[in-house]
């Protein structure tokens, strides 16, 4: 893991530790253009997909390319669905990724079990209580936050669509990051509704499925840091 490798620790997080700015990552990123991007526009984090059936899916040779294009302090994670362990050790061994986010069915024991940290999605659509939402995150343990999304429980996300934000936990105990149907129209009822950590965007910054739109991802940081610069 390189500088670009994230240190926080967050066994002792809390939701009064929210960051003064709600982290910001673009996924789905598909060429080394897009990840400069990214890069310009103040965004944390970019995020490469390894998933065959997404528009966004990108090769290890590709991925290998736009990792070695970022700059310093942009995090690089890689999204899997329900992958071999094999196959995430071959992206480990070529692409330099710094978190590792499990989007399927992925046992506790699996997630764990590469030498990179790793968040875990949570499909929000099969989750009706903050107890439900407990349920599941608890058996992850080791997880350095959760990602909330609008598809079902180990179904794939960047469906474009959002879900009821009252679901999600105003004081859980590790980082929570929101994903589904963000976009420029609505990501600062989102910040300011949702006591999150981050935000994860693709399609609502994206011109067609897997290429993305720079207009879209400039006024969208602008629009964070409006929000922000209110507080």
């Amino acid at each position: 893991m390189d500088s670009r490798s994230s240190k926080e620790n967050t066994e002792n997080y809390s939701s009064t530790d929210t960051p003064t700015r709600v982290c910001v990552k673009i996924c789905g990123i598909t060429s080394v253009e897009a990840a400069q991007t990214v890069a310009n526009s103040g965004a944390d984090s970019i995020g490469l997909v390894f998933y065959e059936k997404s528009p966004r899916n990108v090769s290890i040779e590709q991925a290998a390319k736009i990792y070695a294009s970022l700059p310093p302090f942009i995090t690089c994670v890689g999204l899997f669905m329900d992958p071999t362990p094999e196959f995430v050790e071959t992206v480990l061994d070529n692409v330099g990724l710094d978190l590792l986010q499990f989007h399927g069915s992925e046992t506790p024991e699996f997630c764990q079990s590469f030498p990179r940290p790793y968040i875990k999605a949570i499909g929000m659509d099969s989750v009706t209580t903050e107890d439900d939402f407990k349920k599941l995150a608890d058996k992850y343990i080791t997880a350095k936050g959760f990602l909330v999304d609008s598809h079902a429980i180990g179904k794939a996300g960047g469906t474009g669509e959002t879900f009821n934000w009252n679901r999600i936990p105003q004081n859980y105990t590790k980082p929570i990051i929101l994903a589904g149907g963000l976009n420029l129209n609505n990501i600062a009822d989102a910040i300011q509704a949702c006591n999150i950590y981050g935000v994860d965007l693709s399609s609502g910054v994206e011109s067609q499925p897997g290429i993305k739109d720079k207009q879209k991802i400039t006024l969208l940081m602008k629009e964070v840091q409006r929000v922000h610069c209110k507080h």
